[in-house]
């Protein structure tokens, strides 16, 4: 596939150095996309332009948004594939400040790159993807401080396909499931989902396996594409069924 070949400008891609960022840089890039990609604390292999961020410093996003448009000649796609390990807790026991600082990171953190991303989204009728969750769809027992600020994120994303519509720009989100790259695979490595609560979810998927990044950037990058140019303010959830 070449969808992206010719367009102007490049793809950036904020959390580019994780698990599912670095499946969609990669992907992005082999359909003929120029990439840029952020990351956090450590500096990602390969020729894309990369920079350090903070999604904590509201002045930070802004100034990666126009650095990448200046190296990529443009912008056509933004990619929110950020987030923090989240650790799996009863909400009954998460902290209040906690969730204040996880909704700071996450919810805000993406209005801190979208927003001074839209003039240039603007200028090529581009779009926006934020990889959220499927929890927002079907809730996972303890996964409280993930769902609820990848929910603010979801409501961001619907209300800016609302109002930037007018000027060529869709938004949409991705929700993964279950998966064995990325959030899910540090759960796993840190015994956080033991193999009794790894064989309760995959009973829950209809499709009884977990998914990978290679899917969910398939989504994504169906979701940036020409092809999903009649589809804006949508979630496309990758999750093998867990939410039906």
């Amino acid at each position: 596939m070449s969808d992206f070949a010719g367009r102007t400008g490049g793809a950036l891609v904020v959390g580019g150095s994780g698990g599912l960022g670095a499946a969609i840089a990669t992907m992005l890039a082999a359909r003929g996309a120029a990439v840029a990609l952020t990351y956090r604390t450590r500096r990602p292999d390969g020729d894309h332009p990369s920079y350090e961020l903070d999604l904590g410093d509201d002045a930070a996003g802004a100034a990666v948004v126009e650095r990448a448009v200046a190296d990529l000649g443009g912008l056509h796609t933004l990619v929110y594939a950020a987030g923090p390990h989240v650790p799996m807790r009863h909400l009954s026991a998460v902290e209040p400040r906690a969730m204040t600082a996880q909704l700071s990171a996450d919810a805000a953190g993406f209005f801190s790159v979208a927003r001074p991303a839209l003039v240039h989204l603007r200028a090529t009728a581009g779009s926006i993807v934020a990889v959220t969750t499927a929890a927002t769809t079907r809730f996972p027992v303890r996964d409280g401080l993930s769902a609820a600020p990848k929910a603010a994120v979801e409501a961001i994303a619907r209300g800016l396909a609302a109002e930037e519509g007018r000027f060529g720009v869709r938004v949409n989100c991705v929700g993964p499931g279950m998966l064995t790259d990325g959030m899910a695979e540090r759960l796993i490595s840190s015994g956080e989902l033991d193999d009794d609560a790894l064989a309760i979810t995959r009973r829950n998927i209809p499709l009884r396996r977990f998914g990978t990044a290679a899917d969910v950037a398939e989504a994504v990058c169906f979701l940036a594409s020409d092809r999903a140019g009649f589809i804006s303010g949508q979630k496309l959830d990758v999750d093998g069924g867990y939410g039906v």
